[in-house]
């Protein structure tokens, strides 16, 4: 008798196509007998073209996609772990069961010229949806022109091709993802843009008393993608980070076998960032925290308190 497929969802765009399109590789490598397939949604927060922060942030990217798996209509779900909120619970019912071996977290800078960001003159306008790639740019390069700027990877390009902005800053492992790296200008260094925590990496959930499918994905298991996020997300929790909070940091495995976590916390013009890192060899949770504590006894808490967190429905 054929086996049930398993049935994958996920967002609807073609960067989010690819990101399950890999799980489905990663799953048959492992096990060719197992079936599987794709499920999109679209989820609330592509059909919004609007601000995110004024509906729900970063969980209207993840929320319907989660409940069709809590509802029945899928068996799991691909997150990018940087749209996962930081600022709510995990859906009950629901289990990350894999956290996929991590792309390059790095942004990239497109231009249409090839020009890197120190090339660029006065008033150029670099489109960006980020507040915290904006807040950066702020504060590194003050003389360029941030301008908002909505749509998935594919359509933003679409729009510096329209001539709607004159520069984009989008991430490195999405280009890659939508066959698109050869429109790379210039990979930014972290201590220019620093990444969002979770950068480059997929998270599969799925239901919490779904042993079956838990088992299956736990194969496609990291274990080092695995420690950095318990340090990244505990880091994110402990400071209650929002969509309007521009936060950035990355963890990562160094070649002792030590755990390195940096952060930073931005105004939005850029002109305070807080920075902390620290190293461990220990608990991913406890340098997370740690690394918050740090944050916060610099000031981190007002600051994010201090931006208007999202409010559904508005």
């Amino acid at each position: 008798m054929a086996r049930e497929p398993i049935r994958i969802a996920t967002r609807s765009s073609p960067m989010a196509l690819a990101q399950a399109e890999r799980v489905r590789r990663e799953l048959a490598a492992r096990f060719p007998e197992v079936p599987t397939l794709t499920v999109p949604v679209t989820a609330y927060g592509d059909r919004w073209t609007g601000n995110l922060a004024a509906f729900g942030g970063k969980a209207a990217f993840t929320r319907e996609v989660d409940e069709l798996v809590l509802s029945g209509g899928a068996d799991a779900a691909v997150h990018c772990a940087k749209d996962i909120p930081g600022d709510e619970p995990e859906p009950d019912g629901t289990v990350i069961a894999a956290w996929l071996r991590r792309d390059d977290p790095r942004d990239a800078l497109v231009h249409p010229d090839g020009r890197t960001l120190d090339e660029l003159p006065n008033g150029t306008r670099v489109g960006t949806s980020s507040l915290r790639r904006a807040a950066q740019l702020a504060a590194s390069h003050p003389h360029l022109c941030r301008v908002p700027i909505r749509g998935n990877a594919n359509r933003r390009l679409e729009k510096l091709d329209a001539g709607r902005v004159d520069a984009l800053v989008l991430a490195v492992c999405g280009l890659h993802r939508i066959g698109a790296a050869s429109r790379i200008a210039q990979i930014l260094p972290v201590e220019t843009m620093c990444p969002p925590l979770g950068a480059g990496v997929l998270a599969v959930r799925c239901r919490e008393d779904d042993e079956p499918v838990a088992a299956l994905l736990n194969a496609l298991d990291d274990p080092a993608t695995a420690r950095e996020m318990t340090a990244e997300r505990t880091l994110l929790t402990a400071l209650r980070g929002h969509c309007n909070a521009p936060i950035a940091g990355y963890a990562r495995t160094e070649l002792s076998g030590s755990l390195l976590l940096h952060a930073r916390v931005f105004t939005p013009d850029g002109t305070a960032v807080l920075s902390a890192e620290e190293h461990s060899t220990t608990s991913p949770a406890a340098l997370g925290l740690a690394v918050a504590e740090d944050l916060i006894d610099q000031g981190a808490r007002a600051l994010i308190d201090a931006l208007a967190p999202p409010q559904e429905g508005a």
